[in-house]
């Protein structure tokens, strides 16, 4: 494909190198990388696969709703989460009874 049309930015030095290395694994470009990439993610987004960050927030607040959220300072949380779950999905089915 005839490639006429030029588009740059700027990037950070951690950046350069990073995607330097990768085409360099890849042995291929950088421009070939950076065309790849950017033909990825739109590709995806076109499709669905990626959402912007603000739908995002909109589908974890409908899900907070719906599911609830267990908030607090205990730290293991995460250890007791099962029958944290339990018990705040009983008190919920008591209620609606």
């Amino acid at each position: 494909m005839l490639k006429t049309a030029v588009y740059s930015w700027r990037v950070s030095p951690a950046l350069k190198s990073r995607l330097e290395d990768a085409a360099r694994r890849q042995r291929v470009s950088v421009a070939a990388l950076l065309e790849e990439l950017v033909e990825l993610q739109l590709t995806l987004k076109e499709r669905g696969v990626i959402e912007d960050a603000g739908r995002q927030r909109e589908l974890h607040a409908a899900a907070a709703a719906y599911a609830g959220i267990i908030a607090g300072a205990n730290p293991r949380r995460s250890t007791t989460v099962r029958a944290t779950v339990r018990n705040r999905l009983r008190s919920r089915q008591n209620v609606e009874r």
